[in-house]
């Protein structure tokens, strides 16, 4: 699944002279926490979250009269002032797999989709990423996901899909994913029925492991990545 397909298309941007007061009330009224900063071209320029903006209000730690000094200093600085310019982007065209991998890596919860003239054509969040992988996997339909631990050689996964298939079950989908053992992967099988007993147990009579998949994911996240949108 390509980007363009789970990215959000109408996006709210602001210009860079605007105030840093404005853009918060921007992403207040809206609910979001990431704001790009294009020009009159719609090309990307830089992009300013709620991060940045909570980090240029200190004015609160302060007594009254700096507090006031702090305001009136804030209510001149634009967005320009605390924006990130340049900051990393991805294309429409790349796979909703390179947007995963990049937002673990950059360790960031959004990015501005741009064409190949840099214009600004939509942006991609952890929420969207999440919301895309939900369709692929088919988990908004009821039903159970199985995590199965696997040699990683040929054979294994049929395996598993006689057993499925045997039970008389329908699949949800499938996914194969790295393990951190040497030589293993994981088998994720979304199954379209609750009742899941017995094709785990005969997946354990033929020698295959079962790991919940919940934490099989908490072992692959980063150490520190922005929250979710």
């Amino acid at each position: 699944m390509f980007v363009s397909k789970s990215m959000v298309k109408k996006v709210i941007t602001i210009d860079k002279n605007r105030s840093v007061i404005e853009a918060q009330e921007i992403m207040q009224a809206n609910d979001i926490r990431h704001l790009p900063v294009v020009d009159k071209d719609n090309h990307l320029q830089g992009i300013i979250t709620d991060r940045d903006i909570r980090s240029s209000m200190p004015f609160m730690l302060f007594d009254e009269k700096e507090r006031n000094l702090q305001l009136e200093k804030i209510k001149k600085m634009t967005v320009a002032d605390i924006m990130t310019p340049n900051p990393k982007t991805i294309s429409p065209m790349d796979t909703i797999q390179d947007a995963l991998l990049l937002i673990q890596r950059e360790k960031v919860g959004a990015f501005p989709v741009v064409d190949e003239k840099g214009a600004l054509t939509g942006i991609l969040s952890v929420r969207d990423l999440l919301r895309a992988f939900t369709n692929v996997m088919g988990i908004g339909e009821p039903g159970t996901l199985i995590g199965v631990i696997v040699e990683d050689r040929m054979g294994q996964l049929k395996k598993i899909v006689d057993v499925v298939t045997e039970e008389k079950i329908s699949f949800g989908s499938v996914l194969v994913a790295r393990y951190w053992d040497e030589g293993k992967r994981a088998v994720f099988i979304y199954l379209r029925t609750n009742n899941v007993v017995r094709v785990k147990k005969r997946l354990q009579e033929i020698g295959f492991e079962l790991i919940a998949p919940m934490t099989w994911y908490l072992e692959q996240l980063p150490e520190t990545i922005d929250p979710p949108l």
